[in-house]
C-alpha cells in the first residue's frame, strides 16, 4: 500500500521547534474516547446547534480577555491554530495538502476547565499531485496540477472556517475582515515559520503562502490588508520576518503588553530593533 500521505509531515515536524499539529484520528478512534469530561464538537455542530455563543461567553468569562475583539481572535487561535498549521505547513514542506471539512474538524471542549483542547482532524483526506508516491493511497485526492491543488485546498479551508467566522461575527460583533484577516495572516506565518527555522528561502515560502491566500480570498474570504515580509537583517539566514495585515487586538486585552512585534500598528523602527535583539539573544523572544 502507498505510504500514509501525512507521514512525511509528521517526520519533518519532528525537526521543528514550533509545530502545533492537531490530533489526526480516524472516526473509530474518536468514538472510543471517553466523553464524561469532554464534548467533541464538529465545526458544523458547534455552529448549527448554537453552541458557539455559549462557549465563547464561557471561555471569555473564565479565562478572558474581557474585551470582545481580542476575545474573538483568541477563539480563532484556540480552535484554528493547529488546523491552519496542518494545511499550510504540509503544503509547503511536503507538497501535500490536507483537506479540512466542517464535519471532520472536531473541537474538543473540556467541561472541567471550560476551554478548548487540541483540535482533532478525523479521517483526513489529502490532495496530492499526480507524481506523488502517495497518489494511490485511499485517503488521497489527486489534483491535475499545482493550481488545482491550491484551489481545492483553499476551498476546503474556506468551507470549514466560514461557518465559525460567520457565527463569531454575529455574536461578538467583531468584523469579518478582522476575523478573516487573522486567518490569512496565520496561514502566511505558518509557511514562513518552518522556512526560517530550517534555513530555507523565506521569499519562496511567502510566495506559496500568497498563492494559497489568494485562492482563499477567491473562495470568499474578505480582508482589508494582507501581511508583508519584513527583512530586518538581510545578511542573516533568519533575518526575515513578517508584519501582519490585521491587528489581533491583544493589546486591548492587555494594555501593559502593548503591540505585538508583528503588529501592523507597531513602528517598523521599533520592530527592527526588537527582532535584531532576538537574533543576538533568542532567550529574549516571546
Amino acid at each position: 500500500m502507498s505510504p500514509d500521505p501525512l507521514d512525511a509531515l509528521r517526520s519533518v515536524c519532528a525537526r521543528l521547534k514550533f509545530a502545533p499539529l492537531p490530533e489526526l484520528l480516524d472516526l473509530a478512534e474518536l468514538h472510543r474516547r471517553p466523553t464524561i469530561r469532554t464534548e467533541y464538537h464538529s465545526v458544523a455542530s458547534l455552529v448549527e446547534e448554537g453552541h458557539l455563543p455559549v462557549l465563547f461567553d464561557k471561555l471569555r468569562t473564565e479565562h478572558g480577555p474581557g474585551h470582545r475583539l481580542p476575545a474573538a481572535t483568541n477563539l480563532l487561535r484556540v480552535t484554528l491554530r493547529e488546523p491552519i498549521f496542518l494545511v499550510a505547513s504540509s503544503l509547503y514542506l511536503t507538497g501535500r495538502a490536507p483537506l479540512l471539512a466542517p464535519d471532520t474538524l472536531r473541537l474538543p471542549w473540556n467541561l472541567s476547565h471550560s476551554r478548548f483542547e487540541t483540535p482533532i482532524v478525523v479521517d483526513a483526506r489529502t490532495v496530492v499531485l499526480p507524481d506523488d508516491p502517495a497518489a494511490d493511497h485511499p485517503d488521497t485526492l489527486v489534483a491535475r496540477d499545482e493550481a488545482e491543488q491550491i484551489r481545492l485546498t483553499a476551498e476546503a479551508l474556506f468551507a470549514t472556517v466560514e461557518p465559525l467566522v460567520e457565527a463569531l461575527h454575529a455574536h461578538s460583533r467583531a468584523g469579518k475582515r478582522t476575523l478573516w484577516g487573522w486567518v490569512l495572516d496565520t496561514l502566511h506565518f505558518y509557511m514562513l515559520n518552518p522556512a526560517r527555522y530550517l534555513g530555507r528561502d523565506a521569499e519562496q515560502a511567502w510566495e506559496l503562502a500568497t498563492r494559497l491566500g489568494d485562492a482563499v480570498i477567491a473562495a470568499g474570504a474578505v480582508t482589508r490588508r494582507r501581511p508583508r515580509l519584513f527583512p530586518f537583517a538581510p545578511d542573516h539566514p533568519q533575518g526575515t520576518w513578517a508584519v501582519r495585515g490585521t491587528c489581533c487586538f491583544d493589546y486591548k486585552g492587555d494594555p501593559e503588553h502593548g503591540y505585538c512585534t508583528t503588529c501592523p500598528l507597531k513602528c517598523d523602527g521599533e520592530r527592527r530593533q526588537d527582532l535584531n535583539e532576538w537574533l543576538r539573544d533568542p532567550a529574549l523572544a516571546p
